[in-house]
């Protein structure tokens, strides 16, 4: 059994579901994934009692064994997590290991994203409140993920387009978090640390022997846009990549529906109205239509009042005539549902009559809810 640690200040915030489980000092669950901390002493009190189960890998430097569990994307969000660290930190340190690790998270998000495809859109909405760098990157990869095979790129190409996802913002990882969370104008030196990003990530990458020509391109273009107005080359038309229009697609969804120091998120519907524009001559409009298709009216993982003024979770996008499935958490009047309801909103008591975009997310057992075991 991994020995628990003491959570770290600054590991846990107000209003973000919690990533994984919490534990006393003898293995007692305290509060399960997806309990979100609703006040400072809250937080205090778990900093103080608060322990985790870090995930260790026992294994040797150069072996790098791929992970075939069954994929629950919600279990399993802190190993992708930690991997991605590792594998940036391979690359960054040139590692012999950098390439194999970075194919073998790729493939791993793959399954994910594939054995459960509804869960890991949820992953991304859930926790898009204020996701830090490697949290946004990691939705790339599973965005990338979706929109690929919507859009019909073959299974090769989309797993390079992940390897691409999970790599393009190297250079911008050790400056990211403190950029997001300032709402100071950015400095003319910044603004050049971000228009370089690509060829830096690039740079790192072919330092640790990773040469992809197809991966550098995709990186290299993925601030480019069909209209020319991009950069660093201001290339346009089908001179840009529809890899990289994915990848900078992904990229763009996943900033709309962030909150940053700046400015707040926004809601899945003004995000897919934005989305939808974006088909007038930013992308190619094949590109916005996948991701459209791939969220749907009301995706995974978002809150929405019902018509019978119940208050639920999406769990499932449409099948057939059926679905949107919503799991209601709140009752009519309010009250917190012991368990959770199935409900099918084609059914016209269950309509979705609006999207809830609370300041504070409610509390959400993802296990229970998504019926995945742990």
């Amino acid at each position: 059994m991994t020995e628990l640690v003491r959570i770290a200040p600054g590991a846990l915030t107000i209003g973000r579901p919690l990533p994984w489980n919490v534990y006393d000092a003898d293995g007692n669950v305290l509060l399960r994934q997806g309990y979100v901390i609703q006040t400072n002493s809250q937080l205090e009190q778990l900093f103080e009692r608060g322990r985790f189960r870090p995930r260790k890998i026992k294994r040797p430097q150069e072996e790098i064994v791929e992970d075939n569990r069954e994929r629950n994307p919600f279990a399993d969000y802190p190993d992708l997590l930690h991997t991605l660290e590792a594998t940036l930190n391979a690359i960054t340190g040139a590692d012999p290991s950098a390439q194999k690790r970075l194919l073998g998270l790729a493939r791993m998000i793959e399954r994910t994203c594939t054995e459960s495809p509804d869960a890991s859109l949820a992953l991304i909405h859930l926790y898009s409140i204020g996701p830090v760098i490697r949290e946004q990157i990691l939705f790339h990869a599973i965005l990338c993920q979706f929109i690929g095979r919507q859009f019909g790129l073959e299974e090769k190409r989309i797993g390079v387009l992940t390897t691409a996802a999970l790599t393009a913002n190297l250079a911008l990882v050790p400056i990211a978090d403190k950029l997001n969370a300032s709402s100071k104008v950015l400095s003319n030196e910044q603004r050049g640390v971000i228009r370089k990003h690509p060829e830096r990530s690039i740079q790192a990458l072919r330092s640790a022997g990773i040469n992809n020509k197809l991966l550098l391109t995709i990186i290299a273009q993925h601030h480019e846009q069909a209209d020319g107005s991009g950069y660093p080359e201001g290339l346009s038309g089908t001179d840009v990549r529809p890899e990289a229009e994915i990848l900078a697609l992904a990229e763009r969804y996943t900033a709309m529906i962030t909150k940053r120091a700046y400015r707040d998120r926004m809601d899945v519907a003004n995000a897919r109205k934005l989305i939808a524009n974006l088909a007038d001559g930013k992308f190619r409009p094949a590109i916005p239509k996948a991701l459209l298709q791939v969220l749907g009216e009301f995706p995974p993982g978002i809150l929405v009042r019902l018509e019978n003024n119940e208050v639920g979770v999406v769990t499932g996008r449409p099948v057939r005539a059926r679905g949107p499935f919503v799991k209601a958490i709140f009752g009519p009047r309010g009250n917190r549902y012991a368990g959770t309801f199935e409900r099918d909103t084609s059914l016209p008591e269950f309509n979705i009559r609006a999207l809830e975009q609370p300041e504070i997310m409610p509390s959400i057992d993802f296990g229970l809810v998504w019926g995945l075991n742990s």
